[in-house]
């Protein structure tokens, strides 16, 4: 039997739509176990010491669950004139205008590149403060309890309480905790006007 081209074309399509579908599911799947993660962790009912692992510009960061809310596509920003550089604008997520943190520029760094990977982690409504970052990666579930805490030689204890502690994982890479509830808490973060 003899196959003619669009024969031969739609069986191809249709494993294509197949094999996006398929991955399609697995996300979901993925997302939908990551947001039962955290809404646990919000009402106190996960006790493992996870948290999120983020990567903003090339620096690793883990948030505490129940500070996190939810994570976005980053989309389109509204600039908001005359703030502060680190300030990057209003992003509409699910009807509410969430304010938009570039923390690297915040920390006097090179603004974070926005591509594709890019998203807001969102501040948790628990910590009643509408804000969320600019992260270059979400990076998934991080188990603390498999990382070395690390002192810091720098004093940046001292100099960003919002940096409680730092860790190094397996594979050597550093990881810095950040306090979403006392970054909020920061003067300099709470003055985004020039």
């Amino acid at each position: 039997m003899t196959q003619t081209l669009s024969d031969a074309v739609v069986t191809n399509l249709e494993v294509v739509k197949a094999d996006s579908g398929v991955r399609r599911t697995r996300l979901r799947e993925f997302q939908s176990q990551l947001v039962e993660r955290m809404q646990a962790a919000q009402r106190g009912g996960y006790t493992k010491l996870s948290q999120l692992g983020i990567m903003v510009g090339q620096v690793r960061y883990l948030l505490d669950l129940r500070e996190a809310g939810e994570i976005v596509s980053v989309g389109t920003l509204t600039k908001v004139p005359l703030t502060r550089d680190w300030y990057v604008g209003l992003s509409n997520i699910r009807g509410n205008l969430t304010s938009v943190v570039d923390l690297p520029r915040f920390q006097g760094r090179d603004a974070t590149k926005q591509d594709t990977s890019c998203r807001i982690v969102a501040f948790a409504p628990g910590l009643a403060f509408n804000s969320g970052l600019l992260v270059s990666q979400v990076l998934g579930l991080r188990d603390v309890a498999e990382m070395e805490e690390f002192s810091s030689v720098s004093g940046a204890q001292d100099e960003k309480p919002w940096l409680p502690r730092q860790y190094r994982d397996r594979d050597g890479n550093f990881w810095f905790e950040l306090s979403l509830a006392t970054l909020v808490q920061d003067n300099d973060f709470l003055q985004i006007g020039l």
